[in-house]
């Protein structure tokens, strides 16, 4: 124990409750944080370019050493379109829905289950797997159903069929939270996604609550997980490619797979040979794609009204 004393000062308890205020860092944004750290609580002056990952990587081993009983850990992932390492404090075994409810109304919540049914399910079909939704299809989704939705794999109603719902206003402030909060992120066309932290965080509950689903959308029942992994690096993929042929259950971030086909040495798809021809999109190219088919985006563009207008033909809108 004393060991672990030594190892643990006023530098590591500065860090721990700096990442818990800002909930992600990276290590751009931990190398001035930790150099005003170091000045302060070690008295020598640090500069930001004084920081290396390994005094990072050390605080963070200090860290999880310490909250590790309290079922907490900082975890790592790489962002899905930048690359760069995302670290985040992360709860290692409690429901994470039920944490958010710990702050949230149960109206709050059943929006925010709303919301992600509309991005796995409904915005995540064979033909289109956007899995991204613009704040006017969330926003729409403010009023809990007047009928329940279908149940969940463990035969329970969600709670978004009984409760009230939410005022427009609500909702949109409900959004703006989520992204303050860490848990989603918006891109530069509108599109809500979830975050690094999210995806960290929501990983187990996402695969329990959309992979174990008897999908009615393929003939052949070959429809591949609504939660995919990245073939090269096995983290969850919302943004990025996938085979071209549809019942192919490939996919592969953007930033995975200019280094995979290298190693490879070919540019055939590595589960079904299929040449690879990296204009077959997961995430919002995805619908992009689908909304320029048309003469009139705003018109072809799927919407919440309207989820069997994506049933699966026999390829990919590419």
């Amino acid at each position: 124990m004393s060991g672990d004393d030594e190892q643990w000062n006023d530098s590591n308890r500065a860090f721990l409750q700096a990442l818990m205020a800002r909930s992600t860092l990276t290590l751009d944004e931990a190398k001035p944080l930790l150099a005003t750290i170091q000045t302060t609580y070690e008295r020598r002056e640090t500069l930001a370019e004084d920081i290396t990952e390994a005094d990072l990587n050390a605080h963070i081993a200090a860290a999880n050493t310490r909250i590790s009983p309290f079922d907490f850990e900082i975890r790592s992932t790489f962002h899905q379109t930048t690359r760069k390492r995302v670290y985040a404090l992360v709860n290692s075994s409690s429901d994470p829905i039920i944490q958010l409810a710990t702050i949230h109304t149960a109206e709050e919540i059943s929006f925010l289950k709303r919301v992600l049914d509309a991005m796995f399910e409904t915005y995540n079909t064979s033909r289109n797997e956007v899995m991204a939704i613009t704040s006017m299809q969330a926003v729409r989704l403010h009023k809990a159903p007047d009928r329940g939705r279908r149940d969940t794999q463990d035969g329970a109603a969600t709670q978004g069929s009984t409760a009230q719902g939410l005022k427009m206003i609500e909702a949109e402030k409900m959004l703006r939270t989520l992204v303050d909060e860490g848990w989603f992120e918006t891109s530069n066309k509108g599109y809500y996604t979830l975050s690094p932290r999210a995806l960290m965080e929501l990983r187990g509950w996402l695969i329990e609550t959309y992979n174990d689903v008897d999908d009615d959308d393929d003939d052949d029942g070959e429809r591949p997980p609504r939660i995919k992994q990245c073939v090269a690096c096995k983290e969850i993929v919302t943004v990025g490619q996938r085979c071209s042929k549809r019942s192919c259950h490939c996919r592969l971030h953007d930033i995975c797979v200019q280094n995979f086909f290298r190693m490879q040495r070919s540019n055939g798809c590595p589960v079904c040979k299929t040449e690879w021809t990296g204009d077959a999109f997961v995430g919002e190219r995805a619908a992009s794609r689908r909304s320029g088919a048309g003469s009139n985006a705003n018109t072809s563009r799927i919407t919440v009204d309207d989820p069997d207008q994506n049933n699966d033909p026999d390829e990919i809108d590419r």
